[in-house]
């Protein structure tokens, strides 16, 4: 099985650095990257030309021109340029744990999509982690982020500090439902292409989780790994939130769901027809 990990960017180098770092520490190394990259300018584009230089894993970008928020087309794009028969879905702003693509590969079921977790980095030490930092692991170590200032409540730290049985049992007994989320989310390539992709009429707020609602109806079935398959999140500000934009994603998910819709006639359709 041949894996395409796909990440979305928008004008992040120094973010989307850290994240393709954590790919190259992977101990599976039976995948390619492909960057889905809604706009962002040469900074990032020369960013990837040096980080591809420097290693045998081959590293796509797909680039659209910046005209808004436009995830989902430039993920459509991506898929197209893929060439793995299964899909990973994370973003740019995310560093993978170095067992993450092994937990996805590991866990991978005909029928089945995967639901991963993220461990959400304050600004200060989203800024602060370097390459050592990450190649080390030490960025997913509890210890190390509570001596760099991170609180959070005890439940909060076990996507970090949980053994494998424990993740098992967390993952059973979570009540957040497996839904398909932009950060963390697998599923075959197959699947997604007879889903027809991402709906490209959506914009921030959502856009990821209606894809996952279309394979549910496909019969396709969620597979919880919020304790197991982990990646951090970088934090930054959000400033294409629109409100407007909410509510159409909204509708558009409420139809997919009272419709049973099993594929968007906005999707994948729109580049491979022309």
């Amino acid at each position: 099985m041949y894996i395409s990990v796909i990440l979305s960017t928008y004008n992040s180098p120094a973010w989307l650095a850290k994240s393709l770092w954590g790919y190259l520490a992977q101990v599976d190394r039976g995948f390619e990257i492909v960057i889905a990259d809604d706009g962002s300018g040469p900074e990032t584009a020369q960013l990837i030309g040096d980080v591809a230089a420097t290693t045998d894993i081959t590293i796509r970008h797909v680039w659209q021109r910046d005209d808004g928020f436009r995830k989902t087309r430039i993920l459509n794009k991506a898929i197209l340029e893929s060439r793995g028969d299964y899909l990973l879905f994370s973003d740019g702003d995310c560093i993978p744990r170095n067992d993450f693509v092994a937990v996805h590969r590991k866990f991978a079921r005909p029928g089945h999509f995967l639901s991963g977790g993220y461990f959400k980095l304050p600004m200060p030490v989203s800024e602060s982690v370097d390459r050592a930092d990450i190649d080390s692991g030490r960025v997913f170590d509890a210890r190390w982020l509570r001596a760099n200032g991170v609180r959070l409540l005890p439940y909060k730290w076990w996507k970090l500090t949980a053994n494998r049985s424990m993740q098992e049992f967390l993952n059973r007994a979570t009540p957040t439902r497996a839904s398909w989320n932009g950060h963390n989310a697998s599923g075959w390539r197959s699947d997604v292409e007879a889903a027809n992709g991402f709906d490209e009429r959506m914009r921030y707020g959502g856009e990821d989780r209606e894809l996952g609602e279309r394979l549910v109806n496909r019969g396709i079935a969620p597979i919880q790994l919020r304790y197991s398959a982990i990646c951090v999140h970088l934090d930054h500000a959000r400033g294409y939130v629109d409100p407007e934009a909410r509510r159409i994603n909204d509708d558009i998910r409420r139809a997919t769901r009272t419709e049973k819709a099993t594929r968007t006639s906005f999707g994948l359709n729109l580049h491979v027809n022309g």
